[in-house]
């Protein structure tokens, strides 16, 4: 006799993984290296801990460890939160009236009301085991900062975060929430640095990008004298591997009752929600095991996966990062001022361009207004208010359900629900009040930003 379902499955702190999974291990064909540009050679480990803390340049370019240890004092941070529930979403199912079975795995129950923290405790306890006075950031829509301030105030690190002025501005309580844990907050670009001086002569008035605030934290941290190091929340291979701590749990829950997934779907930025939801389930795909078919929803104001190139890309604005191969709009590629700010990269990461390329996974772009009308339906009926970059796989996992409707199928999805949108009122205001439009580049904008891609190694 089956197990009833409940609408949460709860893991005991006894079953937080005790390891990361590094899925590059099983790719029989790995990403491509990072560049040095510097060399135009593949970047060594000694370049990399220029720029980033010794151990994770370590974790960043080990790509046949298939499991790292997790220290021990991480999963006692983890326990604060952590394990992070599993959601039956037997309320949206009934309101839609399908015969799909939907779950969704909720990482909103901390202060920083994302997955971000998972990541941002452990590049902070590796900088404090470093030594280091600091560490420099990005943040988009200012879940990572708020994160990595957090861990940054537990150990006793300062924090320098560069944050995009277009979410500067839109989101100012996230902002006070990174200031409240001791963060010094920068909107980007901005006059302290000479890249991002430069940025605003040849872009005047601009609302910044992901790709502009990086440039200006890489330069921060390496005029420290050595006693920062710049830190990422996503994109990197370092970040995906303490996110797959998400994936672990989920697979670990869905075990529990015997479920397989027919459609695994995640929102896609820089990839760090979206590859450490989906890691365990393409390790079993890669080794032969099972199979899923695996959505990444990327707004269409970004387009990386969809419109993108596979080509080798600086990961940064200023052009001052090594580069990578990826899919991507171009490092000057600015995209117009959406509410999905954590979702404004140019770039995608390597892991999942790779997967990508190699037809393991699918990717589709939704319009802002259909994504806030997602995050509105599932808020009514599910009670929880989305970020609104966590409503993208919100509206693709309603689209499959409506699919599933049609054809009688009985297919279960999961999808990620990355945080909460408590902090994101002044888009929500926007699209109640009507104001909310869809911007999608057009051919000739991103052709435009296609010809300024540097010379391929």
């Amino acid at each position: 006799m089956a197990k009833e379902i409940p609408y949460k499955i709860y893991l005991s702190e006894n079953e937080i993984p005790r390891q990361w999974y590094n899925v590059r291990a099983d790719m029989k064909k790995k990403p491509a290296p990072l560049i040095d540009p510097r060399t135009m050679k593949p970047i060594t480990l000694e370049a990399m801990s220029e720029v980033f803390c010794e151990e994770l340049a370590r974790q960043e370019l080990d790509d046949t460890t298939p499991y790292i240890d997790i220290p021990e004092p991480l999963i006692d941070f983890y326990k604060m939160y952590r394990p992070a529930p599993l959601v039956r979403a037997y309320c949206l199912e009934k309101q839609l009236d399908t015969p799909a079975h939907i779950y969704y795995k909720f990482e909103g129950n901390n202060t920083s009301g994302s997955h971000k923290l998972n990541s941002a405790i452990a590049q902070a306890y590796y900088a404090k085991q470093q030594g280091l006075a600091g560490v420099t950031t990005e943040t988009g829509a200012g879940q990572w900062g708020t994160a990595l301030s957090m861990a940054c105030s537990y150990f006793g690190l300062d924090c320098k975060v560069f944050m995009v002025k277009v979410s500067y501005e839109q989101k100012p309580f996230r902002r006070e929430v990174m200031r409240t844990y001791g963060a010094n907050v920068t909107p980007s670009p901005s006059t302290t640095t000479a890249v991002g001086r430069k940025i605003l002569e040849e872009h005047p008035g601009t609302t910044g990008s992901l790709g502009c605030a990086i440039s200006e934290a890489v330069e921060a941290a390496g005029a420290s004298g050595g006693s920062y190091r710049y830190v990422l929340g996503s994109v990197l291979n370092q970040v995906l591997l303490h996110q797959t701590i998400i994936g672990i749990e989920t697979k670990t829950a869905l075990d529990k009752y015997g479920i397989k997934p027919d459609i695994i779907i995640g929102c896609a930025g820089g990839g760090s929600n979206l590859g450490g939801l989906i890691s365990p389930f393409m390790g079993e795909k890669l080794r032969g095991e099972a199979d899923y078919r695996i959505i990444a929803v990327e707004p269409a104001s970004c387009p990386s996966l969809t419109r993108g190139r596979y080509i080798y890309d600086y990961c940064d604005t200023g052009r001052i990062c090594p580069m990578a191969k990826m899919y991507t709009l171009g490092s000057g590629f600015i995209p117009s001022s959406s509410h999905s700010g954590g979702l404004r990269y140019h770039g995608m990461s390597t892991v999942l361009s790779e997967l990508y390329d190699q037809g393991l996974m699918e990717a589709r772009s939704v319009e802002q207004t259909a994504v806030f009308a997602a995050a509105q339906q599932f808020a009514r009926i599910e009670g929880i208010l989305p970020a609104p970059e966590s409503a993208h796989a919100i509206k693709a996992a309603i689209d499959e359900a409506m699919i599933c409707k049609q054809t009688g199928e009985q297919k279960t999805i999961v999808f990620g629900l990355t945080g909460t949108g408590y902090f994101d009122m002044v888009a929500y205001q926007k699209f109640n009040d009507g104001l909310m439009g869809d911007y999608i580049p057009t051919d000739a904008e991103l052709d435009a930003a296609f010809t300024n891609f540097p010379p391929q190694p």
